[in-house]
């Protein structure tokens, strides 16, 4: 089969977006990762997600293998040297000594740790080496630059060891650091990694085929194949296959995938109708007017590319505290050398405070501080309802100025409901509403099922002879009474008179942008029903909670203007951005960025993902497509959107857990490079290297302890 009109777009936007990525983490410009720069990233940062996911850029990470990034390698590198690392520490006598233990020995046991230590070294240590390389060639040391300089200097000290130099080696030490910053990488990598996948799915919409119009019928060809000006026939409950102009037939297309609009759109001759939508119950000939990447659906596809590559650059707090101790550790290396040089001291003893002083800034602790916080917050979010799909955008989320909300399917229930019956003259309300019900329960319209809804409570009578009048309504026999439920235009063609105060009242419900249709006994006028989307009800208190903390609350649809300030009105909003076409969606959330506002993104459809990828945090609802649940950094499992609020304050609490860790990991190497250093010798305090390596292991244990602390928080629901 040909190759899929949206997929041969995907290809290019994959193809253009690894490139980018690759170039982004080739030598880890870590320049435009200085914090969340608008202007640097076209107005967000996922970092990490996206490089949807998780995607930070270590530059490390494998320096510019970009193969590096898989958290599968991290976790196969971490098992092995696990077990290695296990041995190492059983048979090396200077740890041994240390906790004041003799294990098992025997003959060539005390050659165990140097072996396992030199494999650990080159098979699990190469990675951060590789990537201190490429820090240290762009200028940028972070943390694969001080990872690498504490392995390095523990290896080599315990070579020297080995072959013959007084003191004590450090296998162990060497081994242990590797193993912990495997399982912390491995952690961090591990984020859901979807930029690929929200694309993939947006290429499902299109069918790989279309029946051709010829002159002979029709004929069943790969969309692919279709070129400007060929003529597509449309059956019932199909996908369009392309961008076109309806030229014969009438229908209702249901186009909510792509515009937001939750009601079908009549379809008649002249129309224009998008690639991905699904024709109602009538058959329609459109004539291809786009094809490939011009399509409305490629468009976004782009879109959500571009966004996603934007997000490529991101830099964490740790990789920052990481380069300022990679040039402290350093530096304080230098003046210890030179100043117990300059007092004369023995060169064992100078060699000896210089190792210390550079062992003690192993990053255990500082590995682990923000990647073990970010597992439990991630666990604790699943608890609560929601699932993270990008920590540097949970951490992003503390400072979001404003929430953005998609209408359909979000503040509402993306479905035609019952808003209003009123009846004319002598009827009453739930006559109206049984006689329409009546009529329509053998509909499967949108608007037939929400009248059949909304008479559950109702007593229905059975109804005989239904016809459909297409694209206007339908009609039956109801307890010997001929009923019609319709459109104005139906009423006005059954000659009907709607009484002036109905008519006021129609156009009041029409203004507001419900859908009115009338109910009418021949040609007399029963009464309206009017539909509307359904607002949740819990959307008013998601709303409320939100502006008590001080955050604006706008909200985004593709529907008219009057439907979005009716809901707007209903829920207490202030800021309505109404008839945004999809592609005009990120546009308006780029426009809020401006002045370094911190937008949040809720939606739950294919045409806000470019949205929600463009949004400083995009968050989708649960209820809502695949695309953009793949799209969006966090995804509230349930489709209430009081989980909003939450979410935001699970990346407070989560923030400042992570500030705390970093404190300790960085911390105690205040206190103890200094000691290393021998700055208070002359007193009789002096931290020798197997001291120092336990305290740094110390503080690996109060940052997982404090971390633990986070599964306490409550969070607002």
């Amino acid at each position: 089969m040909a190759d899929h009109p949206t997929r041969r777009v995907q290809d290019e936007a994959d193809t253009d977006l690894a490139s980018r990525e690759h170039d982004a983490s080739a030598g880890n410009d870590h320049s435009a990762h200085a914090g969340h720069d608008h202007d640097a990233h076209g107005g967000h940062d996922h970092g990490d997600h996206h490089d949807h996911g998780d995607h930070h850029d270590h530059g490390g990470h494998g320096g510019h293998d970009h193969a590096a990034h898989d958290p599968g390698m991290f976790r196969r590198k971490f098992w092995l040297s696990l077990a290695l690392t296990v041995p190492t520490m059983v048979f090396s006598t200077g740890l041994q000594g240390i906790l004041g233990l003799d294990g098992p020995r025997f003959p060539g046991s005390e050659y165990i740790p140097a072996v396992f230590g030199t494999v650990l070294f080159f098979y699990g240590g190469w990675v951060f080496i590789s990537g201190g390389i490429a820090e240290l060639r762009q200028r940028q040391p972070g943390m694969m630059a001080l990872i690498s300089l504490a392995i390095v200097i523990a290896f080599g000290y315990s070579v020297a060891v080995t072959l013959g130099l007084p003191g004590m080696d450090f296998w162990w030490e060497v081994a242990t650091l590797i193993t912990i910053m495997l399982l912390g990488h491995w952690i961090e990598m591990s984020a859901i990694m979807g930029a690929q996948d929200a694309l993939g799915e947006l290429a499902k919409l299109i069918p790989d085929e279309a029946l051709r119009v010829t002159d002979g019928g029709t004929e069943t060809v790969a969309v692919t194949d279709l070129a400007l000006g060929d003529r597509v026939l449309v059956r019932p409950g199909a996908a369009v296959p392309v961008d076109g102009e309806v030229v014969d037939g009438d229908s209702q297309v249901n186009e909510a995938l792509l515009t937001g609009e939750s009601r079908p759109v009549d379809k008649s001759a002249g129309a224009a109708v998008i690639g991905g939508s699904i024709n109602g119950d009538g058959a329609i000939t459109v004539r291809v007017s786009k094809v490939g990447g011009d399509t409305a659906l490629a468009g976004i596809m782009k879109l959500v590319a571009d966004a996603q590559a934007s997000k490529s650059n991101v830099q964490i707090l740790a990789d920052r505290a990481a380069g300022w101790l990679f040039y402290i550790s350093l530096t304080a290396a230098v003046i210890t050398l030179l100043a117990w040089l300059v007092i004369g001291a023995e060169a064992d003893f100078v060699l000896e405070r210089v190792v210390t002083v550079l062992v003690i800034a192993c990053p255990h602790a500082l590995g682990l501080a923000i990647p073990l916080v970010a597992q439990i917050s991630t666990s604790l979010g699943a608890k609560n309802g929601l699932l993270i799909r990008s920590r540097a955008a949970l951490e992003q989320a503390r400072r979001v100025d404003v929430v953005l909300f998609d209408k359909t399917g979000t503040l509402t229930r993306g479905e035609q409901g019952v808003a209003d019956v009123v009846p004319a003259g002598s009827a009453g309300r739930d006559e109206v509403l049984a006689l329409a019900a009546a009529v329509e329960a053998s509909s499967e319209h949108p608007i037939a099922q929400a009248i059949v809804r909304a008479a559950a409570d109702v007593d229905v009578p059975a109804a005989s002879g239904f016809g459909s009048l297409k694209g206007r309504g339908a009609r039956a026999r109801v307890d010997g009474r001929d009923i019609t439920v319709g459109s104005p235009r139906t009423a006005q063609e059954a000659g009907a008179e709607v009484p002036a105060d109905l008519r006021k009242q129609a156009d009041r419900l029409s203004g507001e942008g419900k859908t009115v249709v009338f109910v009418l006994e021949g040609d007399r006028v029963l009464g309206l029903v009017a539909l509307a989307d359904v607002i949740r009800d819990e959307s008013a208190d998601a709303v409320a909670r939100l502006k008590q903390r001080g955050i604006r609350v706008a909200m985004l649809t593709g529907d008219s203007r009057a439907v979005g300030e009716w809901v707007a009105h209903r829920l207490g909003i202030d800021e309505v951005f109404a008839e945004v076409l999809p592609d005009q969606k990120s546009d308006v959330v780029s426009r809020l960025q401006k002045d370094d506002t911190t937008v949040a993104m809720v939606g739950d459809g294919v045409n806000d993902a470019p949205a929600l990828t463009q949004a400083d945090v995009g968050i989708a609802i649960g209820a809502g497509t695949d695309v953009a649940i793949e799209a969006a950094d966090i995804v509230l499992a349930s489709s209430d959107p009081r989980a909003v609020a939450a979410s935001l304050e699970l990346s407070r609490v989560t923030y400042r857990k992570m500030q705390q860790n970093l404190f300790w990991a960085v911390g105690y190497n205040a206190v103890g490079i200094p000691l290393a250093a021998g700055v208070l010798a002359g007193i009789g305090v002096l931290l020798s290297p197997a001291l120092g390596a336990v305290f740094m292991s110390v503080s690996t244990i109060v940052v997982a302890l404090n971390a633990q602390l986070l599964r306490t928080a409550k969070l607002d629901r």
